[in-house]
């Protein structure tokens, strides 16, 4: 999944606590062999290669992910795509630091993006592609699909409190560490790297950000993201960043995409729908480097 995890955890055996710790990290690295489209023999790779073909037969704990993936990209309208992979490619961000691509290429790419391409068989549980050159790409949801196993089997360990981070932009406060009401986390200033913005607490919650800085290019005196709008197939522009807080770390990873591409006005309808996540909205600001505008859910 490209990124560090970290885990702080605190337990009453001082002894027992590091192999708890080591058995969450050899979880993460299970999901990775699993979920991963940079590794040729993950479940995810080969369905890339093979669901073109015709139905792919996948074990229960990828198909049943995937088919939460792609309700998130149903409730979102198409903003949140795990079949954005192709649009990732002619950007040049699989794998790069990203390009223009040619109009040939992008019309390509598009033809090739989104949930109406993949069939799924519940019963049969298997999964295909309508067409060759369909993709997913898991990047954006997987890390704290992590993050979540990890908090359920520290619990199942009778761990009362830890911080799972995934690259500092997936995290899960667990309980809360001794002497404290929860885990005080800071979300990175967008523009300044070594400033913080703010500082958010959890507690049996988590944190998710979207970054536009994350991975980009200049070309023509515009800044290009690798966070891309599905339903255009080109960069979202006028974001810096997004932060969501979630109940779990899954969703959190998916929402903070989907309000990424949708905006703090488009984000509206979607948030109106989830009581409990809130979102933070980094945008560039003429006076100064950004401004924060905050939506809860459930609001009107």
């Amino acid at each position: 999944m490209a990124c560090l995890y970290a885990i702080e955890a605190y337990g009453p055996d001082a002894d027992l606590l590091p192999r708890i710790v080591d058995e969450a990290f050899d979880e993460v690295d299970r999901i990775d062999r699993l979920m991963s489209h940079y590794k040729a023999d993950s479940g995810v790779s080969r369905l890339n290669r093979d669901a073109a073909r015709g139905p792919v037969a996948v074990e229960a704990e990828l198909f049943d992910f995937i088919a939460g993936a792609m309700r998130y990209n149903h409730e979102s309208g198409g903003a949140f795509d795990i079949t954005v992979g192709p649009l990732m490619k002619a950007w040049g961000f699989f794998r790069g630091e990203g390009h223009l691509p040619s109009e040939d290429a992008l019309v390509a790419a598009r033809r090739r993006v989104g949930g109406a391409h993949v069939t799924m068989n519940a019963t049969a549980r298997t999964i295909a592609f309508d067409e060759p050159g369909v993709e997913i790409d898991l990047g954006g949801i997987a890390k704290g699909y992590a993050v979540d196993r990890v908090a359920g089997l520290l619990r199942e360990r009778t761990i009362a409190a830890a911080l799972i981070s995934a690259g500092g932009s997936s995290i899960y406060g667990l309980g809360a560490p001794p002497g404290r009401q929860g885990w005080d986390v800071t979300i990175q200033d967008p523009v300044d790297h070594r400033k913080n913005a703010l500082t958010v607490q959890l507690r049996d919650g988590a944190l998710s950000v979207a970054g536009s800085s994350e991975k980009s290019f200049e070309a023509g005196g515009t800044t290009y993201s690798h966070i891309m709008d599905p339903r255009t197939g080109k960069p979202v522009q006028g974001v810096l960043s997004v932060a969501v807080l979630a109940a779990s770390a899954t969703a959190g990873d998916a929402l903070d995409n989907a309000f990424f591409v949708l905006g703090p006005e488009g984000s509206r309808p979607y948030l109106r729908r989830l009581p409990g996540t809130e979102a933070m909205f980094f945008l560039p600001a003429a006076m100064r480097d950004w401004t924060l505008v905050r939506r809860r859910g459930g609001a009107n």
